[in-house]
């Protein structure tokens, strides 16, 4: 549907996880922000786990990366929060010039009633709106991560800075498929077994040991479609629960540690004495196990995606990418997508707790 916007804007209520107010900050519209969508944006997080060793493991100062760069966010007045619908008044309150919303993150999560009826909404207050459609809000959209280029060059045109928008997606795509083509003649005898596992409390607290990815999700096409390797999870499920006897059986050749309600790195799976009785996964005992980058409110994708599927293709293909210094390729994306300084990159990857790349 066609959505007239002002040619002059000025004011804008954002209502995303950060793929719309990062673009905004890459093309340099991020002053206009004058409300927020998430509860993720401006938050600072901190873990602490148990250790079989004695001393706690301990991750402080997490961020989103947008946050990180653009601090006032967290001033900003929050317009919508998880599941419920968004304070219309609140955003009618803030003027806004036009409403820019991602369908797909966790404010609004799910093609369903709640979601024709926010829009709607939006509609009758005569408030200019435009919709983002993540890749994970229609089931046919699942799979295909182009949609978030077709998404950051809507933002572009809603600022007159196509041209712009069009660099930051092609550097994107350009990532991805440096990959992507390092891995394509791979047979389909070699190709390891990757498993997407997430540590989530919530699932150890319904007598599970973790959550995975089945087929039908998007960390599944990156695994299968981008890096050629397999899901060892076969069946459709998007964090499904399962026990430690389901976790042993699929025995990966690697465990790649996601976002799931905290952040959980390798260590936890390591060390944690809840954790003991999956150290006889391959994936353990061989020390690969790996973490990708934090990602609060991680319900759909956002620009740090080429992130997520080399931490994959360095797990999966540690010989291919021997090459690559994951700790340098983070600077450098950092520094090619947010035009930012060495020391600020630096920043950016403490804030997604990526350090352990600089480590031996």
């Amino acid at each position: 549907m066609a959505v007239d916007v002002p040619a002059d804007i000025d004011r804008v209520v954002t209502i995303s996880d950060g793929l719309i107010e990062g673009t905004m900050l890459v093309l340099g519209e991020e002053d206009k922000i004058v409300g927020i969508g998430s509860t993720c944006l401006p938050k600072i997080w901190n873990y602490t786990y148990e250790s079989v060793k004695g001393e706690p493991i301990i991750y402080q100062d997490g961020a989103n990366p947008v946050s990180l760069l653009y601090p006032h966010l967290r001033e900003l007045p929050i317009v919508a929060n998880g599941d419920a619908a968004p304070n219309f008044e609140a955003i009618a309150e803030l003027e806004p010039d036009v409403v820019i919303l991602r369908a797909g993150d966790c404010s609004l999560r799910y093609n369903d009633e709640t979601a024709q009826k926010t829009i709607s909404s939006f509609e009758a207050l005569r408030i200019p709106l435009v919709v983002l459609y993540a890749h994970n809000f229609n089931e046919e959209q699942n799979k295909d991560i182009s949609t978030i280029s077709d998404e950051i060059r809507i933002i572009g045109s809603v600022f007159g800075k196509e041209a712009e928008a069009d660099e930051l997606a092609e550097y994107l795509e350009v990532q991805v498929d440096l990959v992507s083509q390092r891995t394509e003649d791979v047979s389909e005898e070699q190709k390891p077994k990757v498993l997407i596992l997430g540590l989530s409390p919530s699932a150890r607290k319904e007598g599970g040991a973790g959550q995975v990815f089945g087929l039908d999700t998007i960390e599944s096409y990156f695994i299968e479609n981008l890096v050629h390797a397999e899901n060892a999870y076969h069946d459709p499920g998007y964090f499904k629960t399962l026990n430690a006897e389901q976790l042993l059986a699929l025995d990966p050749d690697a465990i790649v540690l996601c976002t799931a309600s905290g952040y959980h790195p390798p260590r936890e799976l390591y060390e944690a004495p809840y954790y003991q009785n999956l150290q006889e996964m391959r994936a353990v005992k061989d020390r690969n196990v790996t973490a990708l980058p934090w990602s609060p409110c991680n319900c759909a994708k956002r620009l740090e995606y080429p992130i997520d599927v080399m931490v994959i293709a360095k797990a999966a293909y540690p010989d291919q990418f021997q090459d690559i210094d994951l700790a340098q390729w983070l600077l450098d994306f950092y520094k090619n997508v947010y035009g930012v300084d060495r020391e600020t990159a630096e920043k950016l990857r403490s804030a997604q707790w990526m350090d352990w790349t600089t480590e031996d």
